[in-house]
């Protein structure tokens, strides 16, 4: 069950990445880059990427909000996230705030893209919740 939870969470990752990628304003796209991603930090963004993941896809009208997000801008994803309750407390349990986790979960996987030799083609956004 972990497993096919973390696949899940990487297929929302990958499948969404691609329509925010357009979305992506220049400063969005700097704060990515400029995310210190340090073990602890990867740490505490994997730790909450499950229990979001898995917030998300009870909500009913999650393919909804995952379309709406891919037209917010950073301070409105930022906003959504602070002002959810369930994904607010996911964020406090895990050491995060809602700017670590919209930078930090794209960076982390450029990250992994990276470590795999690949060169990642562009930064690409992550969803609001994923």
């Amino acid at each position: 069950m972990r497993t096919r939870l973390g696949v899940l969470s990487l297929v929302l990752c990958v499948g969404v990445s691609s329509a925010l990628a357009q979305t992506l304003s220049p400063q969005q796209r700097q704060a990515i880059l400029d995310y210190q991603l340090t073990l602890p930090g990867a740490e505490h963004l994997i730790a909450a990427m499950q229990p979001m993941t898995k917030y998300l896809i009870s909500l009913p009208d999650y393919q909804e909000r995952m379309r709406k997000s891919a037209t917010m801008t950073a301070a409105e994803r930022i906003t959504q996230l602070e002002t959810d309750p369930k994904a607010a407390a996911i964020l406090k349990e895990n050491s995060l705030t809602a700017r670590d986790y919209l930078a930090g979960v794209p960076a982390l996987r450029m990250a992994l893209v990276a470590a795999q030799g690949a060169a990642a083609p562009h930064v690409v956004a992550s969803p609001a919740y994923v």
